[in-house]
């Protein structure tokens, strides 16, 4: 009868020992599973462009990151029809009345002005120029996988940094500027 009872000890001590396995197993396996899936679950970031410079240039701006790329939708009102700069600059500061609290262009590589993607180099926040229609409407669309939203890795994360219109177009020539002409609405990247 010992023998029985020490048998079924035994027994209940070994389904209880795989058991705990088992659901180790399975709660490893569910973190696995919400980290695809969150990695899969698109990031967003709206925010607002405000007048700056005695402007009323003003807009929204969302980004999406999916699948390790940033898009970008911009649209833009109150500018002069024709051509007009974006850029990522240093700072989500848009305390100042010019918008030079923002700080340079985003350029966490050290690299020359100019056009994005150009064998010579360019800024992280050389987006480029669009075109404002004759009502004074514009927009921009952008994609890259160069930018994160709140990855933490200091070459890529868009999050932190302040959004610029300029007056004027980009040359992708003038250092560091591309001498767009003066900043005329800011929006700050924070999460």
């Amino acid at each position: 009868m010992k023998v029985v009872k020490f048998l079924s000890l035994g027994l209940l001590i070994s389904i209880s020992y795989q058991c705990k396995e088992v659901k180790k197993e399975v709660d490893a396996t569910q973190k696995e599973v919400k980290a695809v899936v969150e990695e899969a679950k698109p990031k967003t970031l709206k925010v607002t462009l405000e007048p700056k410079s005695d402007t009323n240039v003003s807009g929204e701006i969302t980004f999406s990151e999916i699948s390790g790329s940033v898009h970008m939708v911009a649209t833009i009102t109150g500018l002069t029809p024709g051509e007009h700069a974006i850029h990522i600059h240093e700072k989500a500061d848009c305390s100042s009345a010019d918008g030079k609290s923002t700080g340079g262009h985003w350029n966490p590589t050290f690299s020359a002005h100019g056009k994005w993607g150009a064998p010579e180099g360019y800024h992280k926040g050389d987006i480029g120029n669009f075109t404002e229609d004759a009502n004074g409407n514009g927009k921009v669309e952008f994609t890259t996988d160069e930018w994160c939203i709140g990855c933490g890795e200091n070459s890529k994360d868009i999050t932190g940094k302040g959004v610029i219109v300029h007056q004027g177009a980009d040359d992708f020539v003038t250092q560091p500027t591309g001498d767009a002409g003066g900043r005329v609405s800011c929006a700050g990247l924070i999460l």
